[in-house]
C-alpha cells in the first residue's frame, strides 16, 4: 500500500544536505530547467504575481537559482498542516523508515517524489505555469505509465483534489473525507490526512484489509461509497 500526499506552501528554510543530485530527477530535468530560466529572468514584481507574494523582500529570496541550495527530505521541507500532524521528526526511526518507504508527494515542480526525496527550499505556488511548459500537462503525460507501476495495487490516496491533474491512480484506490458537525471541513481534513499518515506508520499498516480493520484515534466510520477503482471513507472527527 502506497500513500499518496499533496505538498505544502510552506517550507521550512535551509537544510544541510548536499544540493540537488539532477541525475536523481531526469524526468523532471526539463521543468526545472525552464524554472531556473524563468527564476533568473523574471523581474521581482513579476515574481511577486507568480508566486503569489506580497512581499518584495521574500521574493527576491527565491529569485535564485535551486541548484546550488542544501536539501532536505521533502517530507521535513514542507510544513503545512498535514506534515505538523504528521510529526516526523517524533517518530521512531522505523515508523519514519515506514514513511520514506511508503508516501509518495506531489510537487507542482518536481512531479512525483518519494517522502525522503533530498530538495531544496523553493517557491511554486499551486497552479502557476512556466511560461513555455504547462507542468501539469507534463507530468500527467509523463507520470501515468512510471506511477502505475512502481504503486502496484494499492493505492491510499490523501491528496487534493487538484493533484489528480498530475495522475489518477489505476490502482484500487482508497480516499477519506472528512465531516464535522456533518458538514465537509477543509483545514481539519488537512490536518487529519497527517494524522493518518501518522497513525498508519505507528502502526505498520501494509494493506487495505488491515487499513479498513483499523480504528482511528479522534475519528467514527460514518459511510464507505465506491465507484470504479475508489472507496471513499466518510469519516465523522469526534473530537
Amino acid at each position: 500500500m502506497k500513500i499518496l500526499l499533496a505538498p505544502a506552501e510552506t517550507k521550512k528554510e535551509g537544510g544541510v544536505l548536499p544540493p540537488l543530485n539532477l541525475n536523481n530527477f531526469t524526468l523532471q530535468k526539463d521543468v526545472i530547467d525552464e524554472y531556473e530560466k524563468f527564476i533568473s529572468s523574471s523581474s521581482i514584481e513579476e515574481l511577486s504575481s507568480w508566486f503569489g507574494l506580497k512581499n518584495l523582500t521574500i521574493c527576491e529570496k527565491y529569485k535564485r537559482s535551486i541548484l546550488n541550495l542544501p536539501t532536505m527530505k521533502a517530507i521535513q521541507r514542507y510544513t503545512g498542516v498535514a506534515f505538523e500532524a504528521i510529526q516526523y521528526e517524533n517518530l521512531t526511526q522505523k515508523e519514519q523508515e515506514y514513511i520514506d518507504k511508503n508516501v509518495v508527494i506531489f510537487s507542482n515542480l518536481f512531479g512525483s517524489i518519494n517522502a525522503n526525496t533530498l530538495i531544496p527550499d523553493y517557491k511554486f505556488k499551486q497552479g502557476a505555469l512556466l511560461p513555455s511548459l504547462n507542468t501539469e500537462k507534463f507530468y500527467k503525460k509523463n507520470l501515468k505509465d512510471i506511477l502505475d507501476e512502481d504503486l502496484k495495487d494499492e493505492v491510499l490516496d490523501l491528496r487534493a483534489g487538484y493533484y489528480d491533474k498530475f495522475y489518477k491512480p489505476s490502482a484500487s484506490t482508497i480516499t477519506y473525507k472528512f465531516l464535522k458537525g456533518g458538514k465537509v471541513v477543509s483545514h481539519w481534513a488537512k490536518h487529519y490526512r497527517g494524522e493518518l499518515v501518522r497513525q498508519i506508520a505507528v502502526n505498520n499498516i501494509t494493506n487495505f484489509a488491515d487499513l479498513m480493520n483499523f480504528k482511528f484515534e479522534g475519528l467514527n466510520l460514518i459511510e464507505i461509497q465506491e465507484k470504479k477503482n475508489i472507496r471513499t471513507v466518510i469519516m465523522e472527527i469526534s473530537n
